[in-house]
């Protein structure tokens, strides 16, 4: 559904060692910083991820109610990633790791902040 998903940040340096980090847990490479002060981490098929400083030049800001999750293939690579995120500069939120049960859907989840305050997750998908 989506092509890309790009994050404010208002240190690069920070951001990328979260980045580079938490996705390297899920299989990803690190980002390739661009001259325009972008990073993007490529998943292929014309589908990345990014961080920029604002083109605007006014200071990044998390979205308020905004979550960005990502895919994992087990509920390791979510611990992986939790625990590799609060290793680089990340701050948990939410209640801890574990199974969650959204409509039916049983999944489990971890949730961080990235250094800019942007809300995300590591998501598997349980199948009974």
């Amino acid at each position: 559904m989506f092509s890309h998903i790009v994050v404010g940040s208002n240190d690069a340096a920070a951001s990328k060692r979260f980045y580079d980090a938490t996705l390297t847990c899920l299989g990803y490479g690190e980002g390739h910083q661009m001259e325009s002060g972008r990073t993007l981490y490529n998943y292929g098929k014309g589908v990345f991820f990014a961080f920029t400083p604002p083109l605007d030049g006014a200071p990044a800001t998390a979205a308020n109610g905004g979550t960005i999750s990502f895919s994992a293939q087990s509920t390791e690579q979510v611990d992986a990633w939790h625990a590799a995120g609060l290793s680089a500069g990340g701050v948990d939120c939410e209640d801890p790791p574990g199974v969650r049960d959204f409509g039916g859907a049983r999944m489990y989840i971890a949730y961080l902040r990235d250094p800019t305050g942007n809300k995300l997750a590591a998501l598997h998908l349980i199948s009974d």
